[in-house]
């Protein structure tokens, strides 16, 4: 099995001496076809094979809110016509995966489901019994709730908010007031549920039977027209440029300016429009020019326009005896060797570091470790930052309580954490309320490296008092749910010289102020890409002198231009280079001559991959050897335009886990992996034998861990 290549791009983005790198929205694409890929594995449970169509439906929301929507712009301010034909190529690659996506879901998962008694029934398909069922919820529940709007000149077209269900109609027969008002737009309120259980006793025994808000609205439609006849219609969902727009540098408040900014977020330009197969083309243009939007933004599909909402369904469903509807139950473990349950964090940081790997380990030593800090007396300070922690969270309800108790509790909250801002904006205004200094990061750059930073007064050994600080890092963000669904490293450390740094990363983001560089921390946008740099041309230069240097680098994406060519020279002076890129990679690996020494490898399984690790050797000593752990990807804006970190690991015994665990196995993976061709596309490395995500599962739940 393989996914269709992403054409290079033009070659004048090529060095001298080195390929054309790959286009950045079509390696984003190929993503979403290794993530839909698993919808069509035999060995992932049915109900897990329906949620890969909802995330690639997702996936594929975010891609034209923000990325086809930048691309859009840029090729309307570049003109030409290769700025067209670049447009043309990825539009037509979206539409082939959305095709690909809907035939995948009518043919193999919903059958699949249905075998096992699990069904969204259509109205044609409905009994008698199911039916009235429908027709009372619909009078009870949705038709107090929905209002259609005429189309006249003094009813112009309604407003239609980003990713919202609609439905359009061709009306036959006149109005109240006589006149031939033919078109008429109803709008589906958010707040409705979109997929409807029918009860036990209208189905038939074992059967779980389903309905599409869409199909009862759609069953009742001249509910709403008394007197008039529906000739026509369709359901739309129109998916609008949603990259929220601050001007930091003219901005007062910054607060207040994103909460005012998700006020016309819902609203911004159209980029794509969906419609339902059977839509008459009458209707799909008079939307189109609504719009306007030209017919490549039109996207007919075969099933309900938006799939995400079918999530709905897999929460909904019930397990069936003796089958295997979901992936079996996976609990988290405590880190019982360093870490035993119960145990002081504090004191046991103090004596060593402790490595936690998410979801394989449970994240909550984290929330213990703050839940610690917070109760102690002789805690004083806390400052931690936010990215991504959701609207519900125990850590900010910790910090809060932190604060209550009168410790220093300081808070950078990035308030422009995509599609998170409304909950970070709302987190913002609960901890000021209670005096936590809150801090909104840097103008013109985001807060995304992960960081909780303790101060705690102790006793010295000469009898006085001294300040100790205590220090998490994490390649992922401080939110217990998504911690059980992605993969990502944690570390605690008292280590003086790494928790200086982190009080001086937080000091520097509060103050302003300009500090030396840190002796431990990598950060971005100052000394990180720089950094990876020399330590990738240290190892080019060392392959070259026949000392055999070796990359490992584990990241999300890999489309920084600089990096890439950097390794790419690596690679020409024989570095062998293994480069394990979860999503979208721009270096084309395998080129006869130019990246022949490059391999480049993707891991799409249960979890999503998300931990970020860099392992570069130049030499036999231990000072030509690092490894870090990450929060950047090797991509220009987590260098150039975000707070980053990456710190080094120099515990031996901790390096030698993360080398055992989170490179190694990687590398060996023939079940979940795909290898990326020279052309851009990928090939699966079989169906069979080890899968890593699996094998880490297995080796936490049979004994401890270091």
């Amino acid at each position: 099995m393989s996914t269709p290549a992403a054409p290079l791009a033009s070659p004048a983005d090529a060095a001298p001496g080195l390929p054309p790198l790959l286009n950045r929205e079509q390696a984003i694409l190929a993503f979403n076809r290794r993530v839909l890929a698993q919808a069509q594995r035999p060995d992932v449970p049915p109900l897990e094979r329906l949620r890969y169509v909802t995330i690639v439906s997702s996936n594929l929301d975010e891609f034209f809110e923000v990325r086809f929507a930048d691309t859009l712009e840029a090729a309307r301010a570049a003109g030409g016509d290769a700025s067209r034909d670049d447009l043309a190529t990825l539009a037509a690659r979206a539409h082939a995966l959305i095709d690909e996506q809907y035939a995948l879901f009518n043919t193999k998962v919903m059958p699949a489901l249905r075998q096992h008694g699990i069904e969204i029934i259509n109205h044609a398909e409905r009994t008698p019994e199911q039916r009235e069922w429908v027709s009372r919820f619909y009078q009870r529940e949705l038709r107090p709730l929905l209002m259609p709007v005429g189309l006249d000149p003094t009813h112009p077209f309604p407003q239609v908010a980003n990713k919202s269900l609609n439905f359009i109609a061709r009306l036959g027969g006149r109005d109240a007031f006589g006149r031939e008002s033919t078109i008429a737009i109803v709008k589906v309120p958010r707040v409705l549920q979109r997929v409807i259980r029918l009860p036990a006793e209208v189905c038939a025994p074992g059967q779980q039977g389903f309905v599409m808000l869409s199909s009862v609205i759609r069953a009742h439609l001249e509910d709403l027209f008394p007197g008039r006849t529906v000739e026509a219609f369709s359901q739309f969902r129109v998916t609008r440029d949603s990259d929220l727009e601050v001007d930091e540098d003219d901005t007062v408040n910054l607060r207040q300016a994103v909460r005012t900014g998700l006020t016309t977020r819902h609203y911004g330009q159209a980029i794509r429009l969906e419609v339902v197969s059977s839509c008459p083309e009458e209707l799909w243009r008079l939307l189109l020019e609504q719009f306007k939007l030209p017919e490549a933004a039109l996207y007919r599909v075969d099933g309900p326009v938006n799939l995400v909402r079918l999530n709905q369904l897999i929460d909904q469903a019930d397990d069936v005896p003796g089958v295997q509807l979901r992936f079996p139950p996976h609990e988290p473990r405590w880190p019982s060797r360093r870490l035993r349950r119960g145990e002081s964090i504090l004191s046991v940081v103090r004596e060593h570091d402790v490595l936690l790997h998410h979801p394989f380990e449970s994240f909550d030593p984290v929330v213990e470790f703050l839940r610690e800090a917070v109760l102690d007396p002789d805690v004083l300070v806390i400052r931690q930052t936010i990215y991504r922690t959701g609207a519900q969270s125990v850590l900010m309800d910790l910090l809060i309580e932190a604060a209550r108790r009168g410790k220093e509790v300081t808070v950078v909250v990035e308030l422009k954490a995509r599609f998170d801002e409304e909950a970070n904006v709302n987190w913002a205004d609960r901890l000021e309320a209670v005096g936590v200094q809150v801090v909104y990061g840097i103008v013109g750059l985001k807060t995304h490296a992960k960081l909780l930073l303790v101060t705690r007064r102790e006793a010295s050994k000469r009898g006085g008092v001294k300040m100790r600080r205590y220090v998490h890092l994490s390649t992922g963000n401080y939110n217990p749910k998504t911690a059980r669904l992605y993969t990502d490293l944690g570390y605690l450390t008292a280590d003086p010289r790494i928790t200086a740094d982190a009080e001086a990363v937080f000091q520097q983001i509060g103050s302003l102020t300009r500090l030396g560089p840190p002796r431990q921390l990598l950060t971005a946008p100052f000394v990180l890409h720089d950094r990876l740099m020399r330590h990738i041309e240290q190892v080019g230069a060392a392959s070259a002198a026949g000392y055999g240097g070796r990359i490992v680098v584990k990241c999300n994406a890999l489309t920084d231009p600089a990096l890439i060519q950097a390794l790419m020279r690596a690679g020409q002076a024989g570095a062998q280079i293994d480069l394990i890129v979860r999503g979208a990679c721009m270096l084309p690996p395998g080129l006869p001559g130019q990246t022949d020494n490059i391999r480049v490898r993707s891991v799409v399984g249960r979890f999503l991959e998300h931990s970020r690790v860099l392992y570069f050797r130049w030499g036999d000593g231990d000072e030509e050897e690092a490894l870090y752990l990450s929060s950047a990807d090797w991509m220009s804006r987590n260098m150039f335009r975000r707070i980053e970190l990456a710190w080094p690991v120099r515990d031996p015994r901790l390096r030698q886990r993360v080398i055992d665990e989170c490179l190694v196995p990687y590398l060996h993976d023939t079940r979940d992996a795909w290898l990326q061709q020279p052309d851009g596309s990928y090939q699966r490395v079989s169906s069979e034998g080890i899968s890593v995500q699996q094998a880490l599962m297995q080796l936490y739940s049979s004994r401890s861990t270091a």
